[in-house]
């Protein structure tokens, strides 16, 4: 082996050992966690500067420092867990951001549509809203000299370009129909909700939507919770379907409020992270009526906590497919370059005992893999189909049922995938983005004829889709060359439901959404069904 071949070899193990050592030494210390991490590791990083400046000052040819240190950590974060991840300083922010609920700028949805950005949603009361942005708007220009038209824009470029500090301007040229107009927009607080719907889905009967945990989700929950209450909710859904789940505090704060006394709800331990419960500490404002959770493959971490607490105490069914598996706990520990390592610390383990963690002994990639393998082997249609997780880690609930640990969360009715949602014609419709493009048209020049609805239960209620909007959305198809000459009759209920929930999205964003989209849910209906022979 050459030396040049035998130096790209050793420099990513050294940075590794380097790396690992002052990983071990800085969690050792007391009061790492954090900001005091942080600290340490800018004050006692001598080694690390030592081998770059080795590297900087002897090294024969040009090394970026920087790009070998950071293969150096994901190398050594390999052999770990699966959710022990670097994150890059470019990429710290918007993490953050979806973590604490909000982010600083205009208040727009845009989509780049042939080569230009068009505004396809403004966020009411927002700072763009304010400043008399309209949906169907383009952006010409930033800033007067910024031209953002033509195919090197990009997504993230734009987003750069529209956010900042709030209180901060940002002027822009729009192209309204063809007139050219300027507007400044002072930017503010955005709020990246959690709590996408919450609306009565049935008499008597309330749905609350929850996509993530965040920093503002116990507060999104109570008055989604307190709305519902006024308008006589008695029996609740928490939808916790495709929720990968967020901030472990958020998640035991909402089951705080649906267990009463002062139960366990879930406790972490590791080996060098002494155990710590989480207990109900408060009376709750829905500790008593009848409740179900939704679930399935993408519902992991907190969403695995609030679900198998309520399983676990026996304080409501849990409903739909074999949640992901994750019982694993992990904390950000801010390095020097502005980025961040967030690292396994310890295990969640629920009330019962278990924890649900699936195994990992296989490496990153089977894990990765293990979704797409129960949906190959026939797990998502059938529950007879369902591998067992481990017949050998089985707990018992207070009323006596068995639940079991080693592979995510079983539900206690099993709906299986509903595969008539997704032909190959809806799955190349939606794949191509033809919905979503073609709605913004369709909303665009018809705006005017969607001011009679005064709700999103006003629009969802008589509001019909017609055969011109079918047909005009079948030739827009066709302008895609996407086919629908051979349209099945669950095809076309399909696209008349999503044309339908897409308009109302339009006008009242994801609540709008949810109670269109929800019609006909067959997990829903049994959700309802459940919960009326429920005491």
């Amino acid at each position: 082996m050459s030396d040049n071949r035998k130096l790209k070899v050793f420099l990513p193990l050294l940075f590794a050992l380097v790396l690992a050592l002052g990983m071990y030494l800085g969690h050792k210390m007391p009061q790492t966690r954090n900001s005091d991490s942080r600290a340490f590791f800018r004050n006692n990083k001598g080694t690390i500067q030592e081998v770059m400046d080795l590297l900087k000052y002897n090294y024969v040819d040009t090394l970026d420092v920087a790009t070998a240190q950071e293969e150096a950590i994901e190398g050594l974060l390999s052999h770990l867990d699966p959710h022990s991840v670097y994150i890059p300083p470019a990429d710290v922010q918007e993490v953050n951001e979806d973590l604490d609920g909000n982010f600083e700028g205009i208040g727009v949805e845009f989509n780049i549509i042939r080569d230009t950005v068009n505004i396809v949603n403004v966020i009411a009361g927002g700072p763009s809203d304010a400043a008399g942005l309209l949906t169907g708007d383009k952006i010409l220009r930033v800033n007067d000299s910024i031209v953002v038209t033509g195919k090197e824009i990009s997504n993230e470029r734009i987003r750069k370009l529209l956010r900042g500090p709030r209180n901060s301007t940002v002027k822009a040229t729009l192209l309204r129909g063809s007139k050219e107009l300027g507007v400044t927009i002072k930017r503010g607080l955005i709020p990246l909700n959690s709590v996408d719907a919450s609306y009565m889905t049935a008499p008597g009967v309330g749905y609350i939507k929850i996509s993530k945990f965040a920093a503002t989700t116990y507060t999104e929950f109570m008055e989604a919770t307190r709305k519902l209450q006024k308008l006589g909710m008695q029996k609740l859904i928490i939808d916790l379907r495709q929720n990968g789940g967020g901030l472990l505090d958020a998640a035991t704060r909402l089951a705080d409020e649906l267990l009463d006394g002062n139960k366990l709800i879930v406790y972490t331990q590791g080996k060098n992270s002494p155990r710590q419960d989480y207990n109900c500490t408060r009376p709750g404002v829905f500790e008593k009526g009848p409740l179900t959770i939704l679930v399935d493959e993408g519902s992991a971490s907190a969403s695995e906590v609030l679900a198998g607490a309520v399983q676990d105490w026996d304080r409501g069914e849990i409903i739909g497919r074999r949640s992901f598996g994750k019982g694993l706990v992990q904390e950000p520990f801010d390095l020097n370059n502005g980025g961040t390592l967030r690292l396994t610390i310890a295990r969640y383990y629920l009330p019962s005992g278990r924890s649900i963690q699936k195994s990992y002994e296989n490496g990153r990639a089977a894990y990765e893999e293990d979704i797409a393998n129960r949906y190959n082997h026939g797990e998502f249609l059938n529950q007879d189909s369902i591998r067992p997780v481990d017949s050998s880690l089985k707990f018992k609930t207070p009323a006596g049922k068995i639940v079991y640990g080693g592979g995510g969360i079983m539900p206690d009715v099993f709906i299986p995938f509903d595969t008539t949602r997704y032909s190959q014609l809806l799955t190349e419709l939606y794949t191509r983005n033809v919905f979503g493009n073609f709605i913004y048209e369709y909303y665009t020049a018809n705006a005017g004829s969607f001011k009679q609805y005064k709700s999103a239960e006003d629009f969802n209620a008589k509001f019909h889709v017609d055969n011109a909007l079918i047909n005009s959305f079948r030739n827009f198809a066709g302008s895609q060359q996407v086919k629908t000459d051979k349209l099945g009759a669950n095809d076309l209920q399909e696209i008349t439901l999503r044309l339908k929930a897409l308009l109302a999205r339009q006008l009242w964003r994801s609540e709008g959404y949810y109670m269109v989209i929800n019609h006909g849910d067959k997990v829903i209906d049994r959700a309802v069904g459940e919960l009326a022979n429920m005491k």
